[in-house]
C-alpha cells in the first residue's frame, strides 16, 4: 500500500448511469455549480448557499481523516432532451451498430478463427447497408408512389380537398416528394457526420492493438473509415430512391437506370471490402488494402456523391405520376429478402466462429460465459432489421389509412404483414406459456426447503424481518439476471417464426387462407400499433422532456459504441466522457500529493472503468498507485461480460483488476436486479463465513479469504462489498434511508466512503469488525466471543431454526490457468450436497464442530480494528442487535 502523506487528499470522480441524474443528487449536496466542461459534458461540484464550490467531507480512513473533494460528471444531455427524442426513431440502426461490438473475440493465433472474424464483419456491415436501403425504400414509397403518384393524380379519391387544378401539374408532385425522401436522407447523413467535441487536452486515440490481454474497452476508439462508410450509407439510400423512381430492377436502356445500378453495385462492394475499420487486430497493410482506401478517399467519395446528386437532379422532375410505381414492389422485396438472408449467413458463421474461439470461457462457470455461447449478436441484429422494417412498413400503413379512398401498395406489404401478424400470435402464446412459468419459478423459489438463504441470513443476521423481506428481493433479482437475456432470444425466435410462416404463406398460396387473413389483419393493427407508439413517445419527449426519460434509455444503453457497422447513428457519448474524464483525473494527478477514485453507478460504471483502464495505460508506475476505481449497482459481470465478450469481457476485466491491485471495489446489493458483483462468483456460506472465487489482487483469479465483516454490517468478499438491504442503522451523522433501495442511492450507504477509502489505498481490504454472523435459538445459551468487553446480544424468540449451511468445495488453479475446473458452474448461495467434501487446508474454511442448537459465529480470519477511544457504531443504538421486528 502506497503509504499517505500528511498533505494527501482524495478525489472522488463521480460519473452516473442511465436516465441522468440531477447535479446536485450526483454529488450528494443540496447544491452545486459547474467547475469545468462545455455545458454538454459537465464537472460539478458541491455548492454552498452562495453557489460557490466547496469541498466534499472529509475521508474516514482508519484512525485519521484526509482531505475529500467531490466532483461528478453529468453526460445525460448527450443523450436525452429537446429534439434528441428524434434519436429514437434511428433505434433499429443504433441496435444494429451495437451487434458488430457483440461478436465474439476473433483476435487469436487461429487463422480460420481471423478469416471467419473478417466474414461476420462485412456480413453485419451488408446488412446495415441493406437495412438504410429498405428504410429510405418504405419512405419513398410512402411519398412518390403513395402520395404524390396515387392520391394526387387527377380522380383520386384520396385527399379529395386538394383541388383539380393542382393535381394536373406532374413535375411539381414529383419534384416535392423526391426532395422530401431526399431531405431525410441528407439529415441522415448530418446525424451521421456529427460527433461530440472533446474539452481539453486530447486523449491519443491509437488504433493499434493493446497489449494482450486487452483492458476493458480498449476498441472503444473514434473509427477512421466512419466517413467513408457514411458517404456509403447516403449514396446507396438516394439509389434506392431511384431505382423504384427509374422502374425497378428491370433493366432499362435508360442510362440514369444503369448509372444507378453501377453506384449501387459499387456501395455493396465498398462495404464489404471496408473490413475492420479499427484494425483490432493489427494485421499488415497490404496493397489490396491500401487500394481500397485509396478508392474510398476524400475526392473519390466527392465524386461518388456528385454523381449521385447529378442523378437525382435529372430525375426528380421526370418520374412518371400516373398510378402505382412498378418498381415500388420489386425493390422493396429484394432489399427485404437480401437483408433477411444475410442475418442468416451472419447467424450461420457464428456458429463455428463461437466453437473455436470458445477456448477463451471454457473454464469459466456458466453464469459468467457469453450469452448463448457467444452467439448473441444474431438474435440483436434480426431483430434490429425487423423493428427498422416493421416501423417503415408500419408508418406507409398508417399514412394510407389515414389518407382514405385506400390507395395500393405493392404485395410485399401483405407479407410484413402476414410476418407480423404470425410474430404476434406466436408471442401472445409464447406469454401465455412464459408468464404462468416464470410465476412457477417465483412462487417455487419462494416456496423451497429454506425460507431464508445462507447468505441472505449472513448478511442480515439478528435482523429476521429484514432476513425476510431481503430474501424476496434476493430471489427475483436473481431470476432476473439469470435469465433476462433470454427474452432476447424469445424475441427472435419468434420474429424468426413469423418469417418463416410468412414467406410459407406466400409461396404456398396465391391467397392466404381464412386464418391468413386474420393475420394479415392482426399485422396491420400491429404494425399501425408500432409506428404510433414511436411516434407519440416522441412527440411527448420533443412537448415535455421530462417525458424523454424512458426514450433517453435505448440512447443511453446503444449510443456508447461507435459508429462501426452502421454509420446513421447518433454520436457517440464515450468517446467524449472517457476522454474528458481521464484529462480531468490527469489534472488532480499533476498533484504528488493527490489521489484520484473514479466511481460510477449503473451504466456509470462501464464509463468509469473504461476512463481508469485508459487513465492507467497512460501514466507511469508510480502514479498508477494513486488510482482507484469503485462501481456500484454494476452490470459489469453478469451483462457487458457476457454480452460483449470481445471488448469487455472476462480477461480484461481481470487484467484490470490486477492493474489496480486491489483498489478495484465494487458495491453490490443481492436485491438489485439490474447490478451485481463485479470480482467474486461461486458465493457459499460455510461454518458462517462466506466463501467465493474471485479476482485477486496479483491478477489472477482463485478462491479468497473469508469475506470480512465491516463496521456497518457490509461482507467485503475480495473486491465486492455485499450490502445489507435493508440498510443496518441509522448512525450517527450519516444518512439513512428505510426500505429495500434495489438499484438506487448507492452513494447513501455508509460503506461507501470505506470503499473509496480502500479504492485510494487507505485502507488495506481485510480490515473489519467482527459482528455476529446468525442468530441464537432461543432459550441457548449463545457462546461467542464478546465485542469490546460487551457479550454479545440475545436472540428473539421468533429466531431462524437450526440449518446446516451445505458447502461446495472450491478446488484451488493451477498457474496461469482459471481456477473453476470444478463441474458446478451455477453461482450458489447455499446450495450442495449434504454432507460436505473435506476442504482443503489451504482454503481457510475449516468445519467446526457439529453441534445441535445455533450458536453465534464470528470470522476469526477478519482483522478486527477498533480505533482507541472510538466507541463502535452498533454500542451507540440498537441498530446492529438482534431484533425481533
Amino acid at each position: 500500500m502506497h503509504v499517505p502523506g500528511p498533505d494527501t487528499r482524495v478525489v472522488e470522480l463521480r460519473v452516473h448511469g442511465i436516465l441522468g441524474t440531477k447535479p446536485q443528487d450526483l454529488t450528494d449536496s443540496v447544491a452545486s455549480v459547474d467547475v469545468a466542461g462545455d455545458g454538454v459534458g459537465r464537472i460539478v461540484r458541491p455548492a454552498d448557499r452562495l453557489l460557490r464550490p466547496v469541498p466534499g467531507p472529509d475521508l474516514t480512513a482508519g484512525e485519521r481523516t484526509v482531505p475529500r473533494s467531490i466532483e461528478g460528471y453529468v453526460w445525460g444531455d448527450m443523450t436525452s432532451g429537446g429534439s434528441k427524442a428524434l434519436w429514437a426513431l434511428l433505434f433499429p440502426f443504433a441496435l444494429a451498430n451495437m451487434a458488430h461490438w457483440m461478436l465474439p473475440p476473433t483476435d487469436t493465433g487461429s487463422r480460420p478463427l481471423r478469416w471467419l472474424g473478417g466474414a461476420l464483419r462485412a456480413g453485419i456491415r451488408l446488412t446495415a447497408l441493406l437495412l438504410t436501403m429498405l428504410f429510405v425504400a418504405h419512405l419513398t414509397v410512402l411519398g412518390l408512389d403513395l402520395i404524390a403518384s396515387q392520391c394526387l393524380r387527377p380522380g383520386a379519391e384520396c385527399l379529395t380537398p386538394l383541388p383539380e387544378g393542382v393535381r394536373v401539374f406532374r413535375a411539381p408532385r414529383s419534384i416535392v416528394a423526391v426532395a422530401f425522401v431526399s431531405a431525410v436522407v441528407l439529415g441522415m447523413h448530418r446525424l451521421s457526420a456529427r460527433s461530440w467535441r472533446v474539452c481539453g487536452r486530447r486523449e491519443p486515440e491509437s488504433t493499434s492493438p493493446a497489449r494482450s490481454p486487452r483492458l476493458p474497452g480498449a476498441e472503444v476508439v473514434r473509427d477512421p473509415e466512419a466517413p467513408a462508410l457514411r458517404i456509403l450509407h447516403t449514396v446507396a439510400g438516394l439509389c434506392a430512391m431511384l431505382l423504384i423512381a427509374l422502374g425497378g430492377l428491370a433493366p432499362s436502356p435508360d442510362p440514369r437506370w444503369w448509372v444507378t445500378a453501377v453506384l449501387t453495385v459499387g456501395c455493396v462492394a465498398g462495404v464489404l471490402l471496408l473490413d475492420d475499420p479499427t484494425d483490432s487486430e493489427g494485421r499488415a497493410d497490404t496493397p489490396f488494402r491500401r487500394a481500397v482506401r485509396t478508392v474510398l478517399s476524400r475526392r473519390p467519395r466527392m465524386v461518388l456523391v456528385a454523381l449521385t446528386v447529378l442523378v437525382v437532379l435529372v430525375t426528380a422532375p421526370t418520374v412518371e405520376l400516373n398510378g402505382p410505381l412498378a418498381g415500388s414492389g420489386p425493390v422493396i422485396e429484394l432489399l427485404t429478402v437480401g437483408m433477411l438472408f444475410s442475418c442468416g449467413f451472419v447467424a450461420l458463421l457464428l456458429v463455428p466462429t463461437v466453437l473455436l474461439a470458445r477456448d477463451r470461457w471454457r473454464g469459466l462457470p456458466a453464469r459468467l460465459r457469453p450469452w448463448a455461447g457467444g452467439w448473441f449478436a444474431a438474435p440483436v441484429l434480426l431483430i434490429a432489421c425487423l423493428l427498422g422494417t416493421g416501423f417503415g412498413a408500419g408508418l406507409t400503413l398508417t399514412t394510407r389509412e389515414a389518407l382514405g379512398g385506400r390507395p395500393l401498395l405493392p404485395d410485399s406489404y401483405d407479407t410484413a404483414t402476414l410476418l407480423w401478424g404470425s410474430a404476434t400470435a406466436l408471442l401472445v402464446t409464447a406469454g401465455l406459456v412464459l408468464v404462468p412459468w416464470v410465476w412457477f419459478r417465483w412462487w417455487s423459489a419462494l416456496r423451497g426447503a429454506e425460507p431464508v438463504s445462507a447468505e441472505v441470513e449472513l448478511l442480515h443476521a439478528g435482523r429476521s424481518a429484514d432476513q425476510r423481506s431481503a430474501e424476496r428481493a434476493w430471489k427475483w433479482a436473481e431470476l432476473q439476471r439469470a435469465h433476462g437475456h433470454k427474452a432476447v432470444l424469445v424475441l427472435a425466435g419468434v420474429l424468426s417464426a413469423g418469417t418463416v410462416t410468412a414467406a410459407a404463406l406466400r409461396l404456398g398460396f396465391s391467397h392466404p387462407p381464412f386464418w391468413g387473413r386474420w393475420l394479415m389483419v392482426l399485422g396491420v393493427g400491429t404494425l399501425a400499433t408500432l409506428a404510433a407508439f414511436l411516434l407519440r413517445m416522441v412527440y411527448l419527449a420533443v412537448r415535455r422532456p421530462e417525458a424523454a426519460r424512458e426514450l433517453g434509455v435505448l440512447c443511453d444503453l446503444t449510443l456508447f459504441w461507435p459508429r462501426e457497422a452502421h454509420p446513421v447513428v447518433p454520436p457517440c457519448y464515450a468517446l467524449k466522457v472517457v476522454p474528458e474524464l481521464v484529462n480531468r483525473a490527469r489534472q488532480h494527478l499533476e498533484d504528488p500529493h493527490t489521489r484520484v477514485v473514479i466511481t460510477g453507478h449503473s451504466q456509470g460504471s462501464l464509463l468509469a472503468s473504461v476512463a481508469t483502464a485508459r487513465l492507467l495505460r497512460e501514466l507511469d508506475e508510480r502514479d498508477r498507485r494513486r488510482v482507484g476505481l469503485v462501481t456500484a449497482g454494476s452490470q459489469l459481470q453478469w451483462a457487458y461480460a457476457r454480452g460483449f465478450p470481445a471488448v469487455l469481457g472476462h480477461d480484461s476485466q481481470r487484467e484490470l483488476a490486477g492493474e489496480l491491485d486491489g483498489r478495484w471495489r465494487s458495491l453490490c446489493r443481492g436485491t438489485d436486479p439490474i447490478g451485481g458483483g463485479v470480482g467474486t462468483w461461486s458465493r457459499q456460506v460455510y461454518d458462517g463465513k462466506l466463501l467465493g472465487v474471485g479476482f485477486r489482487p496479483d491478477g489472477t483469479t482463485g478462491p479468497l479469504p473469508p469475506a470480512a465483516r465491516g463496521p456497518t454490517g457490509a461482507l467485503v468478499l475480495g473486491g465486492d462489498h455485499w450490502l445489507p438491504d435493508p440498510q443496518r442503522g441509522p448512525f450517527e451523522h450519516r444518512r439513512w434511508m428505510a426500505g429495500l433501495l434495489r438499484h438506487w442511492e448507492y452513494s447513501g450507504d455508509p460503506e461507501w466512503d470505506r470503499a473509496v477509502s480502500m479504492a485510494a489505498g487507505l485502507e488495506i481490504p481485510a480490515r473489519g469488525t467482527q459482528l455476529p454472523l446468525s442468530t441464537p435459538v432461543a432459550g441457548v445459551a449463545a457462546h461467542s466471543p464478546t465485542l469490546n468487553g460487551a457479550p454479545s446480544p440475545a436472540a428473539p424468540d421468533n429466531s431462524p431454526s437450526e440449518r446446516s449451511a451445505p458447502v461446495i468445495p472450491l478446488e484451488p488453479a493451477a498457474p496461469e490457468q482459471s481456477p473453476l475446473r470444478h463441474e458446478d458452474t451455477s453461482e450458489t448461495r447455499g446450495t450442495g450436497e449434504d454432507t460436505p467434501a473435506e476442504p482443503r487446508p489451504d482454503q481457510a474454511c475449516a468445519p467446526s464442530e457439529p453441534s445441535e442448537a445455533r450458536r453465534t459465529v464470528t470470522d476469526p480470519a477478519a482483522e478486527t480494528f477498533d480505533p482507541p477511544g472510538i466507541t463502535p457504531p452498533w454500542e451507540r443504538g440498537p441498530a446492529l442487535r438482534p431484533s425481533g421486528h
